[in-house]
Parts: structure tokens; C-alpha cells; sequence
């Protein structure tokens, strides 16, 4: 990894990317608008990642640009991302995975560097500021996320599950999807009617998962399913996670989830149909499942905070610029109340999101559950960087709406994600539940 110390999960991957970087040129402070200090490991490694993505993204997004401009060539016929695509994606994840970086935040007891929520929040957010969607999604799988690659969960992972997929994991070779989500269980979870069901020494899962992301391309699904209805009728329990390779027979990706008119899809439909697999292939006990599906919600949180935190900065730095240069009727369109105050007061609810990320990534290192804070900075962050965004959009006019600017892709990214890892409706009563327990402590 790119560390002035390098990190003790990857003590000797720094000397692969040390002379690239080098030849870049690239590293440079980091500049936060809060103004807190950051611990200094983790500027280290903001500094590291931002040369990563210059030497090992850049020029492939320059070579595919074309491709990823232009949705009816981004896709195949199937609605999977095209092969070159593809092709790039695992070629970075590979890279990422052998620098250290992909790594970053899976526990040291599993082999990764086990870095804390607040450098995790800080890496997140400097991506997207930096990049916005430009690149997008060839750095998506730069530093893993719990629900498509090694993470936190696999501590529930029994000795066979690490020394085998885990270690595929690590290496960024193999990836996984997260089949939680079904037809009738989506905010309410007891609604699954996805069934283990045991056969000797194995588990036959018979159901539909969908809302799947990496879901087109996993190789593993890390599934939940009923292993007691009399526990799930009583919302107590029984429901066990299992890890499914998806050469399984009887496992099969039966459609694509497309969103917002475009040609493919992350999102997938899956069937398990009398799908057999070995227990040690099951995580934590029987009937512990939803707690181990549950436990990476608040890091998810702390992700999609940072994302959009981040890619707001992205929007409202070109919508500052912009307005500056653009002139109408002999002056700046800047100028005028009604393109600066809507600007000023994003930046303004930019930088209380952002402060509140940080504040909620330090309660989660200290320990604490910041079931709340999650919850709050989760909803507020999303919210104020699709308005952002929007905002932004109409500062270009025209130029706004156009493919080029990146800005509709930007919001539709975001707009799903009031909806994705616990809605917005959800967390407000999830906040409010808290609240009503004597939780009100700010």
C-alpha cells in the first residue's frame, strides 16, 4: 500500500505501486472542509488511493470512455455490463487487492488491514469528490464493500469458508451478492419465504431473492433463509446465513433489475431452486442469521453517507465554477441571488453533513452503537446531496441534463439510495423508536 507505515495486513505490497506513484506526481495534501485533523493514517492512505486511481483507473477510463458514455455500448444484450467492462473492473479490483487497498476495512483477524469507520467514511467521500461519476464503475470496486466482497461478516465464517472463499474474496478473484431483499421482504424482513431446509449433513434453499447487487456477476450469494418458521412467526429468529457458490445447481439468475430506463442493470433476480450445499458452508449458528445480516447495516450507513456527502461536493464545485465563468445580460450568472443563495445554502448542508459522518464514524470506533446517528446521517446526507445535485443541474440549464455532465447519473445514483440499505420512511422509524426509548442524547 501507498503508506509513509505501510499498513501490517499488506507489509509488502507497498513496493509494487511505490515507483508508479512516484512517476505521477500526484500526491498532494488533503483538504477537508470541516478543518478537523484526520488521524494521520488515514490521510496517508487518501493520498495513496487518490495516486492508485491516477496510475490504475484513469487510463483505462480514458481507453473505455466511449463505452461508458454511452449506455447503449456500456451494456449487452443481456443487460450485464459488456466483457471490456468487466474485463477492466476485475483487472482494478486485482490491483486494489495486491496494493492493499481493497482490504482496507476487513478485519485483521480475517487478514485485512482492519482500518477504523472514520478513515472509512474519508476514503468514501474523497472518491467521490474527486471523481464524481466520472470513472464510474470501474473504481467502484477499489476498496470492498461488505455486501460484494470480504468484510466483517466472515468472522461468523467457519475454518473450511476461510481457507477457501474467503482467501478468493481477499485476492479481489471472486466476489459476492447480498440475497436478503425478497418480493414481500424488504423493510419488513419476517415477511421472507426463502427456506433452508436440512438434508443430512448439507441444507437444501429453495426461493427467489431479489434487489441483489453485483447479483449479475457474484460468484457467491451470501443468502438468508428461513430454518424455523415457528421462531420467524414469532419475529424471534430463525433465519440462517449460508454461503452460496453460484455454480450451485439449481441456483440461477433469472432477470435483471433495470433502473431508470437504462439498458442494464447491478441489480438482479434470483431463484434457488432445491439448491444443496454443505453446513460448513453456513454462517454462525442456526437462527442467527438476521443479527449477522444486520451488522454491517451501520457501516453500509456510514458508506452511503460518505458517497453522497462526496459526490455532492463533486456537483456543487462545478455548479460554483460554472456560474462564475457563464455570463448572461452582461454579467455572471453567479450574480444573481438566485443562482448563488440555493448554491451557498447546499454548501452550507454540504458541510453539517459531512461534520455529522464524521461525528458518527467516531462514535462507531468508540464502540457505540449509533443505531440513531446512522440512521440520521444516513437520511440527511442522501436528502441534502440529491437536492445538491439538482440544484446544480438547473445552475447548467441545458447543459445540466445533458449525458456529458454526469450530473442525472450522479442523482440517480443517489435517488436510489433514499430508497437502498433502509429507506428513508425506515430510519425515520428507526430514529424515532430510539427517541421514544430515552435515546436523545445529541
Amino acid at each position: 500500500m501507498v503508506h509513509e507505515r505501510p499498513c501490517q495486513a499488506c507489509p509488502d505490497q507497498r513496493r509494487e505501486l511505490t515507483p508508479a506513484v512516484a512517476a505521477t506526481g500526484t500526491r498532494s495534501g488533503t483538504a477537508w472542509p470541516s478543518g478537523l485533523d484526520l488521524p494521520e493514517e488515514t490521510t496517508e492512505v487518501i493520498e495513496g488511493l487518490r495516486s492508485f486511481l491516477h496510475v490504475e483507473v484513469d487510463p483505462r477510463f480514458a481507453k473505455l470512455e466511449d463505452v461508458l458514455m454511452d449506455p447503449m455500448l456500456t451494456f449487452g444484450r443481456d443487460g450485464r455490463f459488456v466483457p471490456e467492462v468487466m474485463a477492466a473492473r476485475n483487472e482494478i479490483r486485482l490491483a486494489a487487492s495486491r496494493a492493499g487497498y481493497y482490504t482496507l476495512f476487513v478485519p485483521e483477524e480475517l487478514g485485512g488491514a482492519g482500518m477504523s469507520a472514520v478513515t472509512l467514511y474519508a476514503v468514501w467521500e474523497d472518491l467521490y469528490h474527486h471523481h464524481g461519476m466520472r470513472g464510474f464503475p470501474l473504481f467502484y470496486d477499489t476498496v470492498s464493500h461488505w455486501a460484494t466482497g470480504p468484510s466483517q461478516l466472515f468472522l461468523h465464517a467457519g475454518e473450511e469458508l476461510r481457507a477457501g472463499a474467503l482467501q478468493k474474496l481477499m485476492s479481489g478473484e471472486e466476489t459476492i451478492c447480498f440475497a436478503l431483499s425478497e418480493t414481500d421482504a424488504g423493510s419488513d424482513l419476517w415477511g421472507m419465504r426463502t427456506t433452508a431446509v436440512r438434508d443430512g449433513d448439507g441444507w437444501r434453499i429453495r426461493g427467489t431473492k431479489q434487489w441483489m447487487t453485483n447479483g449479475p456477476y457474484a460468484d457467491y450469494a451470501l443468502t438468508f433463509a428461513i430454518t424455523d418458521p415457528a421462531q420467524v412467526a414469532l419475529r424471534k429468529g430463525g433465519i440462517t446465513a449460508f454461503l452460496v457458490p453460484v455454480e450451485t445447481p439449481g441456483y440461477q439468475v433469472t432477470g435483471l433489475i433495470k433502473l431508470y430506463g437504462h439498458h442494464g442493470s447491478n441489480e438482479a433476480i434470483v431463484a434457488f431452486d432445491d439448491c444443496r450445499i454443505p453446513d460448513s458452508h453456513r454462517l454462525g449458528e442456526v437462527g442467527d442469521g438476521l443479527r449477522i445480516a444486520l451488522s454491517g447495516t451501520t457501516l453500509g450507513r456510514v458508506y452511503n453517507a460518505a458517497r453522497a456527502v462526496g459526490m455532492a461536493r463533486w456537483a456543487i464545485e462545478q455548479g460554483i465554477r460554472y456560474s462564475l465563468s457563464r455570463e448572461t445580460f452582461g454579467k455572471r450568472i453567479f450574480d444573481y441571488q438566485a443562482i448563488a443563495f440555493p448554491l451557498a445554502e447546499s454548501a452550507t448542508e454540504i458541510l453539517a453533513a459531512h461534520l455529522m459522518g464524521l461525528h458518527t464514524a467516531r462514535l462507531v470506533d468508540q464502540g457505540k452503537p449509533a443505531l440513531k446517528e446512522a440512521a440520521m446521517m444516513k437520511n440527511y446526507s442522501v436528502a441534502i446531496a440529491v437536492k445538491a445535485i439538482d440544484q446544480v443541474v438547473q445552475t447548467f440549464g441545458g447543459i445540466g441534463i445533458t449525458n456529458e455532465s454526469l450530473l442525472s447519473l450522479a442523482w440517480q445514483e443517489l435517488r436510489a439510495v433514499l430508497i437502498a440499505d433502509g429507506s428513508a420512511e425506515m430510519l425515520n422509524r428507526l430514529i424515532a423508536g430510539r427517541l421514544a426509548k430515552g435515546d436523545v442524547e445529541l
